[in-house]
């Protein structure tokens, strides 16, 4: 300890004799180095003497950071502590001692120091900043510093002592990265504990309203614990009630421009409090003060926008009926600040501004503090860079290249039968049976019908194996192609052929013209005699009939004899009713099939 104290005196810079006073007080194993065992020795040495210079300051009365006096660059300087710190700082900051050291004795110093001298010390720090800072000594001493400049900020007090606090959180600030997660309240936990006393009593002789008095501090509570509010809806009517007595008071008494003047505000943001006084004998001053009418409306605006704030759970999620509510007294709010002089509207435009930049802040906390920092990309030497020859492809590229391999190695991959396969409509279409099954309970959204390569390969199938079932996608749609065994019973009935009406008409007309064409005698004339088209309008039975006419009398050239009479009318005796009806029917639906195709042709 001898050692180190006489080089306190020593007038060069640290880096002329630092090294040397600890080789000489450690005697360590390496010259520039010291073991994990050394390190400590040296820590307990350097605690002790640190509190012996600081037990000799407050003996003498001095500022610890002035006490004693040492000889700097040929200058006499006052302050030994200062001096002690400075050969530590040295030496953490060349990697001679563990990078901690320096850390551990400002955290032991402000311990031991008054709130007068913890400025002094904390003044020492600012003034390190940057050295204390670097990587290699933040990453060792960075939780050492924050809690040190926590124990400050709970020394110290946060009415008498604001611009102190504010030295330390700034500090704080540019110490720690953006994306410190230290700094962030993570879980969203207010300070319950910030209360705000009023008085529950009405005093004698007080001049303003004491219900209204009582309402307006009552709202500090919910301001103090927002999630609160929406826990149940008891609180939020009785918050509402009260928040629009408040707005209603002040769009009542509004300030005039002379009343905005009398008040500067540059000169009470000097001597800014953190709360204001809740007496009921200063409520009628309050409210004529633009300052406090602002600071309680900016209070509203930051409570709704946390309300409106994404991301939180459902339960503290606000109903639809509150949104409405909270758009309302936002924009009730926001006009009143317009209005408050001096300055109204600039004022309302710094406020939306700073809460819009909070949003992004929420949502950055939201996603869990990602971090900002990226790390820079070092710039190579052409030099040292060592240029990839590009692989060659026999065909161009890899894929091409691997494909022709594949093929010279399977000769029979491309013959294979196997390698395509129409699948059999049965099976294709069963996934969209499936769909129009309604106990399948599947959602019009996701049917595959919706699916339009689905359905023109579907259709395209169909086409080839199935023309019956694709007859029917004209009427229907691409549900009437899906083959009918697929279908339930329920399902399969709708789309199960009937004659329409057309058809029916149709059939009649043919029936008359088939039955009686010796008495309107028609004959069917040849195209190629009457110089004109096809009769395109002919009956299935007319034509059969012509047929039969034409092939007896062209092979025969005679009238049948009685014997083929009989045999012909025992043919048609043998038939039943229903039967010869259901012929005629099936006739006159394939000769209406034909003649329609017959004229879409000619068409």
């Amino acid at each position: 300890m001898d050692i180190v104290r006489r080089a306190l005196s020593h007038p060069g810079p640290p880096e002329s004799f630092a090294l040397q006073t600890v080789q000489e007080a450690i005697k360590p194993q390496r010259q520039t180095k010291l073991v994990l065992d050394e390190n400590q020795l040296l820590e307990n040495i350097l605690r002790s003497l640190l509190q012996e210079l600081v037990s000799c300051a407050r003996q003498s009365g001095e500022p610890i950071m002035q006490f004693g006096q040492c000889i700097v660059d040929g200058q006499t300087m006052h302050g030994q502590i200062p001096r002690l710190l400075d050969i530590v700082l040295y030496l953490c900051e060349k990697e001679h001692v563990e990078g901690g050291m320096i850390f551990q004795l400002l955290e032991d110093l402000t311990e031991m120091s008054t709130m007068r001298n913890c400025k002094d010390v904390f003044g020492y720090i600012e003034g390190k900043q940057d050295i204390l800072g670097k990587q290699e000594l933040f990453a060792r001493g960075k939780l050492v510093m924050l809690r040190t400049c926590n124990q400050l900020l709970r020394r110290l007090s946060k009415a008498n002592d604001v611009v102190f606090c504010g030295r330390i959180i700034m500090f704080l600030a540019h110490f720690f990265p953006l994306s410190e997660r230290s700094a962030v309240n993570i879980k969203g936990v207010f300070n319950t504990s910030n209360e705000t006393k009023y008085e529950r009593d009405a005093p004698e002789g007080i001049s303003i309203d004491f219900n209204f008095y009582k309402t307006f501090w009552s709202l500090q509570e919910y301001f103090c614990n927002p999630p609160s509010i929406t826990l149940a809806p008891s609180k939020w009517h009785k918050f509402t009630s009260s928040l629009t007595v408040v707005l209603s008071t002040f769009e009542a008494q509004p300030l005039s421009e002379e009343e905005g003047n009398a008040n500067n505000l540059e000169e009470e943001a000097a001597a800014f409090n953190i709360k204001y006084l809740t007496s009921s004998k200063l409520m009628g001053l309050e409210l004529k003060d633009p300052s406090f009418r602002r600071h309680i409306l900016v209070q509203f605006l930051i409570l709704f926008d946390y309300l409106k704030a994404p991301g939180k759970s459902e339960k503290d999620v606000p109903s639809e009926t509150m949104k409405e509510e909270i758009g309302t007294c936002e924009a009730r709010v926001k006009k009143l600040l317009e209005v408050t002089p001096p300055k109204g509207k600039e004022f309302l435009n710094s406020i939306e501004h700073i809460l819009e930049r909070e949003k992004n802040w929420v949502w950055w906390k939201r996603d869990g503090c990602p971090p900002f920092e990226k790390q820079p990309i070092e710039k190579k030497v052409a030099q040292d860079v060592v240029k990839k020859r590009r692989p060659r492809w026999r065909l161009g590229n890899k894929e091409l290249s691997q494909l022709w391999k594949w093929a010279d190695q399977n000769p029979n991959a491309l013959t294979d039968p196997k390698r395509v396969q129409t699948p059999a409509i049965t099976e294709y279409w069963k996934l969209l049976a499936e769909d129009m099954d309604d106990s399948a309970g599947i959602e019009a959204e996701y049917h595959h019908k919706n699916n339009k390569v689905y359905c023109w390969k579907g259709l395209r199938f169909s086409a080839r194996q199935d023309l019956e079932g694709f007859s029917r996608f004209t009427e229907y749609g691409i549900e009437g192609v899906v083959p009918l065994e697929l279908l339930p019973p329920e399902v399969r009935s709708k789309y199960q052929g009937k004659p329409s009406d057309r058809s029916k008409r149709a059939k009649k007309d043919e029936m008359k013209v088939a039955v009686h064409p010796a008495e309107d005698n028609q004959t069917a004339t040849p195209a190629s005699e009457n110089g004109g088209r096809p009769d395109l309008e002919a009956t299935p039975v007319q034509m059969d009939m012509e047929a039969t006419t034409a092939t007896g009398s062209n092979s025969q050239g005679r009238s049948p004899t009685p014997d083929e009479h009989q045999k012909q009318s025992s043919e048609t005796d043998g038939q039943e009713p229903g039967q010869l009806e259901a012929d005629a029917e099936a006739g006159m639906v394939d000769g209406e099939t034909d003649a329609e195709v017959d004229l879409e042709s000619v068409g």
